[in-house]
């Protein structure tokens, strides 16, 4: 059941008000992650109506959860962002860049000073440069700013190969690569399962992989043709990154983070823990992937330099 002491840890939300945010606070609570969630929002009413409510989740689990400051958020341990504009349906990413970008820069305005040891979770689209961004305006170093990238849409793709394998989610190593955006690509070369190449396995001979990596990216868009947007999945997806973090667990998450091989924030798997990144990884990629990794990096890149 809910302490009645504050727990030592604090996770701040930020947009908490809104459908997102407010996913990864309830998501935070339900796993029984063992921290104070506050609730942050410029409309602060929405903040104050979503905690009340997830609060009332909280009585089973030993996390809490109440509305909280800007200040107090600058404070915490772990920062999630979800705050920013919403994507229309059929609207590329990219497209949100310039308006998120006064939004995230006033956040991390307001928060400040932050603590020095907070690590920073972003979720907002397009993430990869909106990281690049909010580590810019936060003067923490590059190791402890990192966006959820291509974590739900791996999640997806190992949905997806679950289905046809007759395997596990959980035991299928496969992960969307490059930018969380219409430039990701499937990592068919590096895909794994039980130890040997995904595609070795009899039951994907002769399906359409291509196929399998349109659906994926496309799953998103038919989330918010068909319900204005997408939440339940990445709520999770930032509560478990939120757990790694504070918990020191070193799994390996495709997550956007710097990677120094290609100088640039990008959706690459990396070992997370109490001090953000806590090893790279450089996954092997064949000659067509290489092809799809160098138009990501590219774009990527090219959106970051405006903000530099």
């Amino acid at each position: 059941m809910a302490s009645s002491t504050i727990p030592p840890n604090r996770i701040a939300v930020i947009g908490g008000g809104g459908n997102v945010g407010a996913a990864a606070a309830f998501a935070l609570i339900a796993k029984g992650v063992p921290a104070e969630v506050l609730i942050v929002d410029v409309v602060d009413k929405a903040a104050q109506g979503q905690a009340l409510d997830i609060s009332d989740a909280s009585f089973l689990e030993p996390g809490i959860c109440r509305k909280g400051s800007f200040q107090e958020a600058g404070q915490s341990d772990v920062i999630i962002v979800t705050a920013g504009a919403r994507q229309q349906p059929g609207e590329p990413r990219s497209n949100l860049i310039e308006r998120n970008y006064k939004i995230i820069k006033s956040i991390m305005d307001s928060m400040q000073p932050i603590k020095p040891s907070a690590k920073i979770l972003m979720v907002s689209n397009p993430v990869d440069v909106l990281t690049h961004i909010a580590q810019k305006a936060s003067g923490l170093p590059v190791s402890q700013v990192i966006g959820s990238g291509t974590f739900l849409d791996s999640g997806r793709l190992r949905n997806a190969l679950s289905e046809i394998t007759g395997v596990s989610p959980s035991s299928v190593h496969a992960y969307m690569l490059g930018e969380h955006g219409d430039n990701q690509f499937t990592g068919w070369s590096s895909a794994r399962i039980g130890g040997r190449p995904l595609l070795e396995h009899p039951k994907m001979q002769g399906v359409d992989l291509d196929g399998i990596n349109e659906k994926i990216m496309r799953k998103a868009y038919d989330i918010i043709d068909a319900k204005g947007s997408t939440y339940f999945g990445i709520g999770i997806c930032a509560a478990t990154l939120a757990q790694a973090l504070l918990n020191n667990t070193s799994q390996v998450f495709p997550v956007v983070n710097f990677v120094e091989k290609y100088d640039c924030y990008m959706s690459w798997p990396a070992a997370i823990g109490a001090g953000g990144v806590e090893q790279a990884f450089d996954v092997p990629v064949n000659a067509a992937e290489a092809k799809k990794l160098e138009t990501a990096v590219t774009a990527i890149k090219e959106a970051c330099a405006k903000y530099d």
